[in-house]
């Protein structure tokens, strides 16, 4: 029996759809728009510390959307990933509102499809082939076209 593939449409969408938020979230912290302020601020995370997150998520996202590069979208996925997830227990165990963590809550579950769903020639493989036994990681070699 043959197993379903997922489908390369689907993966841009969700990707598209991570790409978006990210971008969204990380233009109104670095303009500082009030609610992303308010948000960020009882945390009582220096103010600075924005420009530095969002900077990194802007670096992801050029990461995820151009062809190559597998070992660092793999660090962009956790990366992302460890940001969302934080994001949602610290706004929850600060007593914010559901709209403060059930946004990166979001996010973190379209991180987790974008890179479930990724083409085989976004993927690292693994080679087991030192002689010691440990794991190496070898990127597949990429095709040019989308």
């Amino acid at each position: 029996m043959k197993t379903h593939k997922p489908n390369a449409t689907v993966y841009w969408i969700v990707t598209g759809l991570l790409a978006f938020g990210m971008l969204a979230g990380g233009v109104e912290q670095v303009f500082q728009i009030s609610f992303a302020h308010e948000g960020f601020t009882p945390l009582r995370y220096p103010t600075y510390l924005l420009y530095i997150i969002n900077i990194a998520k802007i670096a992801g996202l050029i990461v995820l959307l151009i062809p190559g590069l597998p070992l660092l979208k793999e660090w962009t996925y956790a990366g992302f990933f460890f940001l969302l997830t934080d994001a949602v227990v610290f706004h929850f165990v600060s007593g914010h509102d559901s709209f403060y963590y059930l946004a990166p809550a979001l996010l973190a579950c379209l991180t987790v499809a974008s890179w479930y769903l990724r083409p085989e020639n976004r993927k690292m493989i693994a080679i087991n082939c030192d002689v010691h036994g440990d794991l190496i990681l070898v990127a597949k070699k990429q095709k040019t076209h989308f």
